[in-house]
């Protein structure tokens, strides 16, 4: 099997690791000593990589415990710190000798600092390729995944340069110009198949967050030589690692493959000095990376360190991966070479830092010792000891550990845009957090709202290397006391549900699985299953596990059904095709006509080209190359073929920027009658490919006239609609920090002509005042009919604008800069602060020209899609007008509403008339398009009408209930049975009769029929205390509704069913004589 990595793997963001395991040891057990979940050396759970010298062989060793350095603990004491002094001395020197990295990190070196502070272990890594090796700095990306469906979160630091390594990326922007980058990324290695959530505590190492510290070199800016050489240099002179200490591996061969050894590789390492006892070589299981099942691949080359030290046989743990990419791996599992070949290295700073500071774990270097203190002094739990297994009585210090590492997870997703919500990322989000608080309080005793009084120890331990981190402080510590809270009440809750289930079983049932799974994360409660099953193993009490697991299934099931389909990628050019336009010197698309467009008087848009000026008008260009659905390059199709299109040019608009692509049509130049649908536009890197289906045949070379969809009497222009819609999002986002406060975030958006959705930064659901504030800020800018600027402009202009709004994304140089009634030269100028004042954003999508023809904007959706994060969705023009009128209509209703129940009912059919009309109204304002806050205020006098109305309906019955039973008590003489008919309108009122005769005569056993038009008949019937056990009332409306043809149901007590029958009186019989048969 071939190591993978998780990067582009389509099934999870975990890897694919080695099937047999490995037991963990120590020191090396760690995530953080094997932290990058895309190296092809992490397993599954993540563990140590240990090499017996002797075999050569991945060593699993189960006997071994999981105790600090396990094998390396008869290592003299004074030769180990002796060596590690010496390293820390040279690596401080070092770092004295190094400029200070002007990074993330800004926090000054002390003569004082402890040996190899993890901070100076970070900064002399990203000084030592900066300043002596020329590479660009770039900061960590967010670990919320941008563009990446595969990816629950970031989990290796070659993650956001994909684009590079695809062959995708867009010739404009920054990234396109990278050569030779170096920094620390943030990684999260947590849900997906091989998630190392549940063992984080367990052992001495495992954390589900991490650094990575790596170096790329792109497009063969440098390779094998110079990746080992640079390496090599770093841990032996800047570190002072011993050689003596340090092991190679290579890459061997795969015949299989047709793959030779990397002898490159081989003979580097001896030529740096490596000697030969000192270099493995192993197979594609450990030293081949994949980025997935297809994709850029390649040999690696890794360095281990002997923990041993010289005695013993030597025990390796990998410290660095240096992966060569220079594979591509097809569809149909061959590799072929690549365009281009790139070097993407990996080491984890936690285990670095271990190493270098001689600590037993990850947990006890300067990056958790701070945090296992403030617990201790927070919880005042007993010290932190290190112990784990059955040392670690009453799970003492797996709490410190869990409680450690998960704060750490949280504050880094929180502050990256990442909340606990119910899906995806946030979902498994919140069980992390909600695993560390049952840690917390049932473990260290920790008083409520603890968890987020760590969050300073975590920003004063990582917040000057991630600055976000000391932004977002506040709000990070908010949403985790939040969400402490309300676990801690659903934890008390659910104990009350699971003792009263208790209350009802058996001694020898199991727990109902449906219980436990309205309990769990996937029901009502959101506690952890692994946590229910711990609450009911203490009560000695076992879960139905397969009724679980077919809930799961189930569940599954109904998610499948449920969710919106998968929106096809449609054709794309992958990283040969790209590489073969490259080669061919193919410059890309010229996409800019998509721009030329101007007002007419009238109002109206038109395109403006170079051949011609009309409404939504043509674009002349010529076909540069076709390709089939598979990707393989043609020089014509043939009638009836799905086909790419590359064009010299265009004026389609590809899908990017959350904004839909253009549709339209082309035609052929000398047959303009035969129109080519176009049905969408996509971006492959720099060159746009039109989605076509030839209607005849179609090649290379040919003119065409390109037609972006057009304006006819029925139909907006899908473009128009667009341009509408993004001009809005920008208002929308412009008006949200008017209302919310100016440190309001964008989270993300997308439109199509249809309406818009936005996603925004919040700190709790926007209220219906301030959702109508939003709309009037955006009505108003809309009513002035403000000019919309539009220009390009060098990137590094936009850097220091106060109020300039840009996402997380990477933008092309020079950018585009949209500015709504300012131009965008005075925008940008500092000292005129005009961007506080309007919408000024980074934007390379297609907008109005004028903030008028966006006529109206109506928020029609809000829901919370985390916590912190709200979804809204909004309609503009007509639809939006159609959306304040269907809610005028309801507003009326409702008003109407509020008039009829304030007169009150006669009678209970009335009232009941009128309950359902509230209920139907309920309904029309729950799904009807209509103004947002509006309908949270329509909702809410509804609720509140609804229980006038059924207080009113409850009133009406028990008097109705009171006069009937009167009438029953005059016709029957006290005895031990009243079997009777009587005129009811529903079961609730024939019940409340029933009860009410039970009151006044307790010791009489009571059943009521009631005709229903239709030949329907109610039952309801109350049996007297001293008459059960052995006469029950649920067996009397059973036997009666049987006879009836019908169904029963309720209590020993009481109970009530129906049925249908002509013949009152036999049914009648029946029950007396079921009746007088039981007493």
């Amino acid at each position: 099997m071939r190591k993978r990595s998780s990067g582009l793997h389509p099934s999870s963001p975990g890897e694919r690791g080695d099937p047999r395991g490995t037991q963990a040891l120590g020191l090396v057990t760690s995530q953080s000593l094997c932290p990058d979940s895309s190296r092809k050396s992490c397993t599954t759970p993540l563990s140590l990589k240990v090499w017996s010298i002797e075999t050569c062989v991945l060593l699993t060793s189960p006997s071994i415990p999981a105790v600090p350095f396990g094998p390396v603990k008869s290592l003299p004491r004074a030769k180990m710190a002796a060596a590690l002094a010496a390293a820390a001395g040279r690596l401080r020197r070092a770092i004295r000798r190094s400029p200070p990295w002007r990074g993330p990190s800004r926090r000054a070196l002390s003569s004082e600092a402890p040996p190899a502070p993890a901070t100076a272990v970070r900064d002399a890594f990203l000084s030592f390729f900066r300043d002596r090796h020329g590479h660009h700095l770039v900061p960590s990306a967010s670990v919320r995944p941008r563009g990446d469906p595969s990816l629950l979160f970031v989990n290796a630091g070659m993650n956001q340069f994909k684009p590079i390594f695809l062959g995708t990326v867009d010739p404009r922007s920054e990234m396109a110009g990278f050569r030779r980058v170096a920094n620390s990324q943030k990684c999260v290695r947590a849900g997906g198949r091989h998630s190392d959530l549940e063992d984080v505590g367990r052992d001495l190492s495992h954390h589900t967050f991490f650094e990575m510290l790596g170096n790329w070199a792109f497009g063969g800016e440098y390779f094998k030589e110079e990746a080992c050489s640079m390496a090599w240099e770093l841990l032996t002179q800047v570190y002072g690692i011993p050689e003596d200490r340090l092991w190679v591996s290579y890459f061997g061969g795969d015949p299989k493959a047709g793959l030779g050894p990397d002898l490159e590789s081989r003979d580097i390492w001896l030529n740096l000095g490596v000697p030969a006892s000192h270099v493995l070589s192993f197979g594609p299981q450990e030293n081949f990376w994949e980025m997935g099942d297809t994709g850029p691949c390649g040999p690696c080359t890794e360095i281990h360190y002997d923990l041993a030290g010289g005695v013993g046989a030597p025990q390796l743990v990998e410290l660095w991966n240096l992966v060569f990419m220079q594979h591509n791996r097809e569809a149909d599992g061959s590799l072929q070479p690549l365009p281009q070949r790139h070097v993407d290295t990996g080491m984890g700073l936690e285990r670095l830092v271990a190493v270098l500071q001689g600590k037993h774990s990850t947990y006890d270097t300067d990056l958790f010792s701070p945090l296992l203190n403030a617990i201790h002094q927070g919880c005042g739990a007993p010290p932190y000891l290190g112990r784990v297994g059955a040392a670690d009585e009453g799970r003492t210090d797996t709490a410190y550990r869990v409680v450690a590492d998960h704060i750490r997870t949280l504050s880094i997703c929180i502050a990256d845009g990442v909340s606990p919500g119910m899906s995806g990322a946030p979902l498994v989000l919140r069980r992390i957090l909600r695993r560390a608080v049952r840690f917390s309080t049932e473990v260290l005793q920790a008083p409520p709202g603890f968890l987020g009084s760590l969050v300073p120890v975590v920003v004063e331990t990582l917040g000057d290397a991630y600055p976000e981190l000391r932004k977002n402080s506040a709000q990070i510590a908010n949403l985790v006391s939040e969400d402490e809270a309300a676990f801690l009440a659903s934890l008390q809750r659910g104990r009350r549900i699971i003792e009263r289930t208790l209350r009802r079983l058996g001694p020898s049932d199991v727990f109902p699985a449906e219980v436990a799974w309205s309990l769990s994360l996937s029901g009502n409660l959101g506690l952890p299953l692994d946590l229910v099953e711990l609450m009911l193993e203490e009560k000695g009490v076992q879960l139905d596990s397969a009724g679980l697991a077919r809930l799961a299934k189930e569940e599954a099931q109904r998610r499948a059904q449920q969710a919106e389909p998968v929106h096809e990628q449609g054709l794309r050019l992958d990283v040969h095709a790209l590489g073969e336009l490259q080669r061919r010197g193919v410059p890309p698309t010229d996409d800019s006509p998509k721009y030329s467009y101007s007002l007419r008087p009238s109002g109206g848009y038109a395109l403006i080209i170079i051949l011609a000026l009309a409404e939504f008008s043509t674009c002349e260009a010529q076909v540069l190359q076709l390709y089939t659905e598979d990707g393989t390059a043609m020089a014509s199709v043939g009638e009836g073929q799905r086909c790419g299109l590359l064009l010299d040019k265009t004026n389609f608009y590809a899908e990017q920027g959350g904004q839909a692509s253009d549709r339209g049509y082309l035609v052929r130049v000398e047959q303009p009658d035969v129109l080519f649908p176009v049905a969408q536009a996509q971006v492959c890197g720099g060159f746009i490919l039109h989605e076509v289906v030839a209607p005849e045949r179609l090649k290379v070379g040919d003119q065409v006239q390109l037609h972006v969809d057009e304006v006819t009497k029925v139909f907006q222009a899908w473009r128009l609609s667009c341009m509408e819609k993004h001009t809005a999002v920008h208002m929308l986002n412009w008006a949200l920090r008017q209302a919310l406060g100016p440190g309001t975030e964008q989270r993300g958006s997308h439109l199509n002509p249809e309406r818009l959705r936005f996603d925004v930064a919040t700190q709790a659901p926007l209220t219906p005042e301030q959702l109508q504030a939003v709309e009037g800020t955006v009505q108003e800018a809309v009513g002035q009919d403000e000019a919309v600027y539009m220009e390009e402009v060098a990137l590094a202009r936009t850097a220091h604008v106060p109020g300039l709004r840009s996402l997380d994304e990477v933008y092309p140089d020079p950018v585009r800069v949209v500015s709504v009634g300012v131009p965008v030269a005075h925008a940008l100028d500092p000292a005129s602060q005009a961007a506080l004042q309007t919408s000024v954003e980074l934007c390379c999508g297609t907008h109005l020209l004028r903030t008028g023809a966006i006529g109206d904007l109506v928020i029609i959706g809000e829901r919370q899609l985390t916590k912190g994060t709200t979804r809204l969705v909004a309609v503009t023009g007509e639809q939006a007008q159609q959306a304040r009128e269907v809610g005028q209509s309801l507003a009326q209703e409702v008003e109407a509403a509020t008039e009829r129940l304030s007169r009150g009912s006669r009678d209970v059919v009335e009232a009941q008339r009128l309950s359902k009309d509230m209920g139907r109204l309920t309904d029309a304002v729950d799904t009807a398009m209509m103004p947002q806050w509006q309908r949270r205020e329509l909702q809410a006098t509804l609720k509140a009408l609804q229980r006038r109305a059924n207080t009113a309906i409850r009133k009406l019955e028990m008097g109705q209930a009171a006069q009937k039973t009167q009438e029953l008590l005059q016709r029957h003489s006290e005895g031990p049975l009243i079997v009777d008919t009587v005129s009811a309108e529903s079961l609730s009122v024939l019940v409340k009769v029933v009860r009410q005769l039970c009151k006044q005569a307790p010791s009489t056993s009571v059943l009521l029929l009631s005709p229903q038009p239709l030949g329907q008949v109610l039952c309801a019937c109350q049996v007297a205390q001293n008459a059960m056990p052995a006469f029950t009332a649920d067996a009397w409306a059973l036997a009666v509704c049987s006879h009836m043809g019908g169904k029963a149901w309720g209590s020993r007590v009481v109970a009530q069913g129906t049925g249908s029958t002509a013949d009152l009186e036999a049914a009648l019989s029946t029950a007396r004589a079921y009746a007088l048969n039981q007493l």
